[in-house]
């Protein structure tokens, strides 16, 4: 397969990620009901924390959400979001040196969480609310585009694909043209392929094994599966129980191109990596 290149620097805000080495993106979910910590770090203080820890552990962006995307979580309201959101992003600006990335769909977030220090966002949705895009665009911020059929509440419910890699492929290619269309810079976009979200244990697995194919669309990849329900269907494993099974995929992610791991178990992945680039680099 013909090796595509993609841009290695990201702009982000005021910060700059060189993906010419993998990242590593800590999860820090301000929602009570998230699948995996859900209610752990709602509070500043306990947010601010955790973040720094992942920050010292080595994770380089900090993914900041406010609305649990687990399958059947109900919707929150654009002001509870930016109310769980804001005062997390406004201190992690302030006191910590990393890039946050808002884990939203939602324009008024997106529009405010700029302005108060996020370098990045990351819509599960790829920028297909009302007024989205636009909103994605005027901040001039890096954005993740990731893969979904449906919304979170009903995205488990028997999804289909003749070929998931090339329907998956084509989705983002879309996605990716209507952003350039509507300003953002070819630069400051990343894509996903959206793991765990409508698709089967099936799905997963085969998209996983040829995600190498989705570098022709000549972008930078993010890759989260940290805990997923994947790995607990593939090796009959709860939630706490899955961080083998997602080193693993982490491994085979940088292996096959991945730019970012959004993960919980921040330094345990950032060792896998740091092991990877040092046998990489050996003669």
């Amino acid at each position: 397969m013909k090796s595509v290149q993609y841009p290695t620097r990201l702009p982000c805000g005021n910060r700059v990620l060189d993906l010419a080495q993998p990242h590593v993106m800590g999860i820090l979910n301000v929602t009570p009901d998230s699948f995996s910590d859900g209610g752990r770090f709602n509070a500043r203080d306990a947010a601010l924390r955790h973040a720094a820890e992942m920050v010292s552990a080595g994770a380089t962006l900090i993914d900041v959400g406010g609305e649990s995307t687990r399958p059947g979580a109900r919707p929150v309201s654009p002001t509870e979001e930016l109310e769980r959101v804001a005062p997390v992003v406004e201190i992690l600006a302030r006191e910590l040196d990393v890039v946050i990335s808002l884990d939203t769909s939602t324009p008024a977030v997106m529009r405010e969480g700029a302005r108060l220090g996020a370098g990045l966002i990351n819509d599960v949705r790829a920028l297909r609310r009302d007024g989205a895009l636009d909103a994605a665009a005027d901040t001039g911020l890096a954005v993740c585009l990731m893969h979904m059929l449906g919304e979170p509440g009903n995205m488990q419910q028997d999804p289909q694909y003749q070929d998931v890699v090339r329907e998956v492929g084509e989705f983002l290619a879309e996605r990716t043209q209507a952003c350039l269309a509507a300003g953002v810079q070819g630069d400051r976009i990343i894509l996903d392929p959206g793991f765990g979200f409508a698709k089967t244990l099936a799905h997963n697995l085969s998209l996983f094994k040829h995600m190498e194919a989705l570098r022709e669309l000549g972008r930078p990849l993010l890759v989260g599966v940290s805990r997923k329900s994947m790995i607990g269907q593939a090796l009959g494993r709860e939630v706490h129980q899955r961080l083998s099974g997602g080193l693993a995929l982490a491994a085979l992610a940088v292996a096959k191109g991945a730019c970012i791991l959004r993960v919980h178990d921040v330094a345990e992945t950032v060792d896998a990596v740091r092991m990877i680039a040092a046998v990489q680099a050996a003669e």
